[in-house]
Protein backbone atom coordinates (compact mmCIF):
# COMPACT_ATOMS: atom_id res chain seq x y z
CA UNK A 1 0.00 0.00 0.00
CA UNK A 2 2.28 2.51 -1.29
CA UNK A 3 2.15 6.14 -2.94
CA UNK A 4 -0.95 7.94 -4.62
CA UNK A 5 -2.21 6.32 -7.97
CA UNK A 6 -4.17 7.55 -10.70
CA UNK A 7 -6.24 5.58 -13.28
CA UNK A 8 -7.68 6.31 -16.47
CA UNK A 9 -9.88 4.30 -18.10
CA UNK A 10 -10.08 3.83 -22.17
CA UNK A 11 -7.02 5.42 -22.27
CA UNK A 12 -4.42 3.89 -25.28
CA UNK A 13 -5.31 6.95 -27.77
CA UNK A 14 -7.34 10.06 -27.91
CA UNK A 15 -8.16 12.29 -25.22
CA UNK A 16 -7.44 9.30 -22.57
CA UNK A 17 -4.02 8.54 -23.85
CA UNK A 18 -3.59 12.84 -23.50
CA UNK A 19 -4.91 12.33 -19.92
CA UNK A 20 -2.67 10.04 -18.86
CA UNK A 21 -0.09 12.18 -20.73
CA UNK A 22 -0.60 15.14 -18.61
CA UNK A 23 -1.00 13.30 -15.55
CA UNK A 24 2.49 12.05 -16.02
CA UNK A 25 4.09 15.28 -16.30
CA UNK A 26 1.50 17.02 -13.48
CA UNK A 27 0.78 14.23 -10.85
CA UNK A 28 2.68 13.06 -7.92
CA UNK A 29 2.14 9.22 -7.90
CA UNK A 30 1.71 6.20 -10.18
CA UNK A 31 -0.40 6.90 -13.42
CA UNK A 32 -2.52 3.83 -14.69
CA UNK A 33 -2.96 4.03 -18.78
CA UNK A 34 -6.32 1.23 -19.06
CA UNK A 35 -7.51 -0.56 -22.13
CA UNK A 36 -9.59 -3.86 -23.33
CA UNK A 37 -6.69 -4.58 -25.60
CA UNK A 38 -3.55 -5.95 -23.90
CA UNK A 39 -1.39 -5.02 -26.81
CA UNK A 40 -2.89 -1.64 -27.95
CA UNK A 41 -2.16 -0.57 -23.86
CA UNK A 42 1.37 -1.36 -23.63
CA UNK A 43 2.02 0.20 -27.22
CA UNK A 44 0.57 3.12 -25.83
CA UNK A 45 2.73 2.71 -22.68
CA UNK A 46 5.82 2.60 -24.56
CA UNK A 47 5.14 5.58 -26.78
CA UNK A 48 4.68 7.86 -23.70
CA UNK A 49 7.74 6.17 -22.41
CA UNK A 50 9.52 7.02 -26.04
CA UNK A 51 8.68 11.09 -24.50
CA UNK A 52 10.24 10.30 -21.50
CA UNK A 53 6.73 9.80 -19.26
CA UNK A 54 6.67 6.81 -16.89
CA UNK A 55 2.52 5.30 -16.98
CA UNK A 56 1.44 1.74 -16.37
CA UNK A 57 -0.36 -0.70 -17.87
CA UNK A 58 -3.62 -2.69 -16.31
CA UNK A 59 -5.80 -4.01 -18.34
CA UNK A 60 -9.49 -2.84 -17.78
CA UNK A 61 -12.45 -3.99 -20.48
CA UNK A 62 -15.39 -1.42 -18.94
CA UNK A 63 -18.03 -4.29 -20.82
CA UNK A 64 -16.64 -7.20 -18.65
CA UNK A 65 -17.55 -7.05 -14.96
CA UNK A 66 -14.70 -9.41 -14.20
CA UNK A 67 -12.20 -7.09 -15.52
CA UNK A 68 -13.72 -4.51 -13.53
CA UNK A 69 -14.26 -6.03 -10.16
CA UNK A 70 -10.34 -7.78 -11.06
CA UNK A 71 -8.94 -4.20 -11.46
CA UNK A 72 -11.03 -2.90 -8.67
CA UNK A 73 -9.40 -5.54 -6.41
CA UNK A 74 -5.28 -4.92 -7.68
CA UNK A 75 -5.67 -1.12 -7.11
CA UNK A 76 -7.15 -2.01 -3.28
CA UNK A 77 -4.60 -4.80 -2.63
CA UNK A 78 -1.59 -2.54 -4.44
CA UNK A 79 -2.44 1.21 -3.15
CA UNK A 80 -5.20 0.55 -0.61
CA UNK A 81 -7.69 2.51 -2.96
CA UNK A 82 -7.52 5.04 -5.65
CA UNK A 83 -6.88 8.53 -5.52
CA UNK A 84 -7.65 9.90 -9.17
CA UNK A 85 -10.66 7.82 -10.90
CA UNK A 86 -11.22 9.37 -15.14
CA UNK A 87 -13.23 7.44 -16.27
CA UNK A 88 -12.69 8.25 -20.45
CA UNK A 89 -13.61 4.81 -22.14
CA UNK A 90 -16.83 5.50 -24.61
CA UNK A 91 -18.50 4.64 -27.89
CA UNK A 92 -19.77 6.65 -30.89
CA UNK A 93 -21.32 5.74 -34.02
CA UNK A 94 -20.41 7.72 -37.06
CA UNK A 95 -23.57 10.18 -38.61
CA UNK A 96 -23.30 8.35 -41.46
CA UNK A 97 -23.18 4.92 -39.74
CA UNK A 98 -26.63 2.58 -41.36
CA UNK A 99 -26.69 0.60 -37.99
CA UNK A 100 -30.06 0.39 -37.11
CA UNK A 101 -31.24 2.92 -34.75
CA UNK A 102 -32.13 0.25 -32.00
CA UNK A 103 -28.82 -1.51 -32.55
CA UNK A 104 -27.47 1.71 -31.85
CA UNK A 105 -29.40 2.62 -28.88
CA UNK A 106 -28.53 -0.30 -27.24
CA UNK A 107 -24.92 -0.68 -27.92
CA UNK A 108 -23.97 2.76 -27.41
CA UNK A 109 -26.18 3.30 -23.68
CA UNK A 110 -24.62 -0.25 -23.01
CA UNK A 111 -21.18 0.86 -23.00
CA UNK A 112 -21.56 4.86 -22.30
CA UNK A 113 -24.28 3.94 -19.27
CA UNK A 114 -24.76 1.29 -18.00
CA UNK A 115 -20.40 0.16 -18.48
CA UNK A 116 -19.59 3.63 -16.88
CA UNK A 117 -22.14 2.88 -14.25
CA UNK A 118 -20.54 -0.76 -13.33
CA UNK A 119 -16.93 1.45 -13.28
CA UNK A 120 -18.50 3.71 -10.89
CA UNK A 121 -20.04 1.09 -8.90
CA UNK A 122 -16.79 -0.75 -8.29
CA UNK A 123 -14.37 1.97 -8.06
CA UNK A 124 -16.12 4.66 -6.09
CA UNK A 125 -16.04 2.92 -2.77
CA UNK A 126 -12.13 2.39 -3.60
CA UNK A 127 -11.79 6.51 -3.77
CA UNK A 128 -9.61 7.66 -0.84
CA UNK A 129 -9.94 10.70 1.34
CA UNK A 130 -9.01 14.01 -1.28
CA UNK A 131 -10.05 12.05 -4.13
CA UNK A 132 -11.24 13.23 -7.73
CA UNK A 133 -13.73 11.22 -10.01
CA UNK A 134 -14.10 12.85 -13.57
CA UNK A 135 -16.42 11.32 -15.81
CA UNK A 136 -15.62 12.28 -19.75
CA UNK A 137 -18.94 13.02 -20.66
CA UNK A 138 -19.90 15.83 -23.62
CA UNK A 139 -21.86 19.22 -24.54
CA UNK A 140 -24.36 16.65 -26.60
CA UNK A 141 -25.57 15.95 -23.17
CA UNK A 142 -26.90 19.35 -22.50
CA UNK A 143 -28.10 19.66 -25.91
CA UNK A 144 -29.81 16.52 -26.07
CA UNK A 145 -31.63 17.19 -22.38
CA UNK A 146 -33.06 20.00 -23.98
CA UNK A 147 -34.55 17.99 -27.14
CA UNK A 148 -36.05 16.02 -24.30
CA UNK A 149 -39.85 16.31 -23.38
CA UNK A 150 -40.92 18.46 -20.57
CA UNK A 151 -41.59 15.75 -18.11
CA UNK A 152 -38.25 14.01 -18.95
CA UNK A 153 -36.81 17.24 -18.56
CA UNK A 154 -37.96 17.74 -15.25
CA UNK A 155 -36.76 14.17 -13.91
CA UNK A 156 -33.30 14.22 -15.37
CA UNK A 157 -32.71 18.21 -13.54
CA UNK A 158 -34.55 16.93 -10.23
CA UNK A 159 -32.73 17.14 -7.10
CA UNK A 160 -34.40 13.38 -5.59
CA UNK A 161 -33.63 11.85 -9.05
CA UNK A 162 -32.68 7.95 -7.46
CA UNK A 163 -29.90 5.85 -9.55
CA UNK A 164 -32.47 3.00 -9.93
CA UNK A 165 -34.38 6.00 -11.66
CA UNK A 166 -32.08 7.23 -13.70
CA UNK A 167 -31.34 3.44 -14.63
CA UNK A 168 -34.88 2.69 -15.52
CA UNK A 169 -34.61 5.78 -17.87
CA UNK A 170 -31.99 4.70 -19.46
CA UNK A 171 -33.61 1.34 -20.05
CA UNK A 172 -36.83 2.86 -21.13
CA UNK A 173 -35.32 4.46 -24.22
CA UNK A 174 -33.48 1.50 -25.17
CA UNK A 175 -36.78 -0.80 -25.13
CA UNK A 176 -38.84 2.60 -26.91
CA UNK A 177 -35.82 2.74 -29.66
CA UNK A 178 -36.40 -1.04 -30.29
CA UNK A 179 -40.14 -0.48 -30.85
CA UNK A 180 -39.52 2.73 -33.25
CA UNK A 181 -41.50 4.82 -30.40
CA UNK A 182 -38.72 6.90 -29.02
CA UNK A 183 -40.32 10.08 -30.65
CA UNK A 184 -43.55 9.72 -29.04
CA UNK A 185 -41.75 8.58 -25.71
CA UNK A 186 -40.30 12.08 -25.35
CA UNK A 187 -36.77 10.82 -26.29
CA UNK A 188 -34.55 12.70 -29.38
CA UNK A 189 -32.80 10.94 -32.14
CA UNK A 190 -29.68 10.77 -30.76
CA UNK A 191 -28.23 7.78 -29.06
CA UNK A 192 -24.48 9.18 -27.82
CA UNK A 193 -26.43 12.22 -26.74
CA UNK A 194 -28.78 9.99 -24.66
CA UNK A 195 -25.66 8.08 -23.15
CA UNK A 196 -24.12 11.14 -22.20
CA UNK A 197 -27.04 12.98 -20.32
CA UNK A 198 -27.13 9.61 -18.72
CA UNK A 199 -23.88 10.03 -17.39
CA UNK A 200 -23.85 13.36 -16.45
CA UNK A 201 -26.79 13.02 -14.65
CA UNK A 202 -25.72 10.03 -12.82
CA UNK A 203 -22.64 11.99 -11.69
CA UNK A 204 -24.51 14.10 -10.02
CA UNK A 205 -26.44 11.53 -8.49
CA UNK A 206 -23.68 9.92 -7.28
CA UNK A 207 -21.69 13.19 -5.70
CA UNK A 208 -25.03 14.21 -4.07
CA UNK A 209 -24.68 10.62 -2.63
CA UNK A 210 -20.98 11.17 -1.92
CA UNK A 211 -21.63 14.78 -0.04
CA UNK A 212 -24.79 12.27 2.34
CA UNK A 213 -22.40 9.11 2.73
CA UNK A 214 -18.78 10.76 3.09
CA UNK A 215 -19.70 14.64 4.20
CA UNK A 216 -15.51 14.81 5.52
CA UNK A 217 -13.73 13.15 2.59
CA UNK A 218 -13.48 15.68 0.84
CA UNK A 219 -13.81 14.09 -2.45
CA UNK A 220 -14.94 16.14 -5.62
CA UNK A 221 -16.98 13.98 -8.65
CA UNK A 222 -18.08 15.76 -11.30
CA UNK A 223 -18.23 14.83 -15.25
CA UNK A 224 -16.82 17.44 -17.74
CA UNK A 225 -16.90 18.16 -21.63
CA UNK A 226 -13.35 17.78 -23.12
CA UNK A 227 -14.92 20.32 -26.30
CA UNK A 228 -14.68 18.65 -29.79
CA UNK A 229 -11.40 17.07 -30.02
CA UNK A 230 -9.23 15.48 -32.94
CA UNK A 231 -9.57 11.62 -32.24
CA UNK A 232 -10.92 8.51 -34.47
CA UNK A 233 -14.17 9.22 -32.81
CA UNK A 234 -14.68 12.49 -33.86
CA UNK A 235 -12.55 12.90 -36.92
CA UNK A 236 -10.14 15.16 -38.41
CA UNK A 237 -12.36 18.15 -38.74
CA UNK A 238 -12.40 18.47 -34.57
CA UNK A 239 -11.05 22.07 -33.29
CA UNK A 240 -8.93 20.83 -30.22
CA UNK A 241 -5.86 18.48 -29.90
CA UNK A 242 -6.15 15.50 -27.41
CA UNK A 243 -3.58 17.65 -25.47
CA UNK A 244 -6.07 20.38 -25.40
CA UNK A 245 -8.82 18.23 -24.44
CA UNK A 246 -6.61 16.63 -21.47
CA UNK A 247 -6.86 20.29 -19.76
CA UNK A 248 -10.44 20.75 -18.39
CA UNK A 249 -10.70 16.76 -17.10
CA UNK A 250 -7.06 16.92 -16.14
CA UNK A 251 -7.91 20.12 -13.88
CA UNK A 252 -10.56 18.66 -12.59
CA UNK A 253 -8.77 16.02 -11.55
CA UNK A 254 -5.82 18.13 -9.66
CA UNK A 255 -8.15 20.27 -7.71
CA UNK A 256 -6.26 21.29 -5.15
CA UNK A 257 -6.86 19.69 -1.49
CA UNK A 258 -9.34 21.54 0.96
CA UNK A 259 -11.54 23.02 -1.96
CA UNK A 260 -15.69 21.94 -2.00
CA UNK A 261 -16.26 22.71 -5.54
CA UNK A 262 -17.02 22.05 -8.02
CA UNK A 263 -18.46 18.90 -7.09
CA UNK A 264 -21.56 17.56 -9.01
CA UNK A 265 -21.55 19.70 -11.48
CA UNK A 266 -21.17 19.34 -15.54
CA UNK A 267 -18.00 21.67 -16.52
CA UNK A 268 -16.59 23.16 -19.80
CA UNK A 269 -13.55 24.60 -20.38
CA UNK A 270 -12.70 24.52 -16.41
CA UNK A 271 -16.21 26.30 -15.69
CA UNK A 272 -19.38 25.03 -14.35
CA UNK A 273 -22.45 24.84 -16.92
CA UNK A 274 -25.80 24.92 -16.88
CA UNK A 275 -27.67 22.03 -16.30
Amino acid sequence: MSGKVAVVTGSNKGIGLAIVRALCKQFQGDVYLTARDVGRGQAAVESLASEGLKAIFHQLDINNLNSITTAAAFFKEKYGGVDILIHNAGIAFKVADTTPFAVQAEVTLETNFFAARDVLTHFLPLIKRGGRVVNISSFVGPRTLNKCSAALQQRFRSEDITEDELVALMQRFIDKAKKGEHKQDGWPESPYGVSKLGLTTLSMILARRLSKERPNDGVLLNACCPGWVRTDMAGEAAEKTPDEGAVTPVYLALLPPKITEPHGKFVSDKEVQPW
